[in-house]
């Protein structure tokens, strides 16, 4: 048995991560603008960094990728600030713990307050042995509008969370999900579904840019938990990242979760994590 060094985490790489992620943001906000028609969304670049609005309730609402590109301006964020209160939302920046600590310095003298945490772990590719799947879970990409499948497996994980580990204070209406669900796809997400029986009950997507893997939208419907759809769901997009010629592979989970937990198992090592600051309109 090989045993594998935990991958270490620096800054270059968490920039690296994090310039991956605001450029995912982005292009979900832009295919949100394609369907929406209209000038609610907007992309803006901040120091390095993306401020993304997709639409009301969205889940790319945030600022992202903050802290490797200086501190910034009182101008700059007060742009952003207007630009999110605007339309009535509150600024949610997602600051790590490798960014600059001058910037949170900066976004609590602005007023922003700590809302809560999220953690982001990863697993280097190179030469690791693909998992095998469990037993009775079959895995296949999710069809062409089998949107709607994934979107009710993961309204059902949603409306009986985990118990375990810190809870998330982030919470969408069906809607907006949906149209997330759709605007990552857009933005070049493919989607798997997990199936037991030929049933789904299981979801999660995975997305490859510039050599990154990010896990995301993993959900198993309550009654089908503890039975490897997680691990079954984490198999086939490690070896999707590798097909893609990925040489990492990221997730984001909340912290102490059985959803850390799962990666966990797989070998993912905690990175670092990120401190969720809120400024009210």
């Amino acid at each position: 048995m090989t045993i594998r060094t935990p991958l270490f985490c620096g800054t270059d790489l968490a920039e690296r991560i994090e310039r991956v992620d605001a450029h995912f943001m982005a292009l979900a906000t832009e295919a949100a603008r394609a369907r929406r028609g209209d000038e609610v969304p907007f992309v803006r670049e901040v120091a390095g960094g993306a401020a993304t609005f997709a639409e009301p309730d969205s889940p790319f609402n945030k600022v992202a990728a903050l802290g490797f590109g200086g501190v910034p301006t009182a101008d700059e964020m007060a742009e952003v600030e207007k630009a999110f209160h605007d339309r009535g939302a509150p600024v949610q920046v997602e600051l790590p713990t490798l960014a600059d600590p001058a910037v949170g310095e900066f976004l609590t003298g602005r007023g922003y307050r700590l809302a809560g945490f999220e953690n982001v772990l990863g697993l280097a590719l190179d030469d690791l042995d693909l998992p095998e799947p469990p037993a009775g879970v079959e895995v296949r990409p999710c069809p062409e509008g089998g949107t709607d499948t994934a979107l009710d497996i993961l309204i059902d994980a949603v409306l009986v969370p985990d118990t375990e580990g810190a809870a998330t204070a982030e919470e969408f209406p069906r809607e907006a999900l949906g149209n997330a669900l759709r605007d990552m796809e857009a933005a070049g997400t493919r989607r798997y579904l997990a199936l037991i029986d030929g049933v789904p009950v299981g979801s999660g997507g995975v997305r490859a840019a510039d050599g990154i893997a990010y896990f995301a939208g993993a959900a198993t419907s309550p009654q089908h938990r503890r039975r490897g759809v997680q691990s079954a769901l984490i198999a086939a997009r490690l070896a999707a990242a590798k097909a893609a010629g990925c040489d990492l592979a990221t997730v984001t989970t909340a912290p102490g979760t059985r959803s850390q937990q799962n990666v966990q198992r797989r070998g993912f090592a905690l990175l670092y994590s990120r401190a969720l600051l809120l400024l009210a309109p």
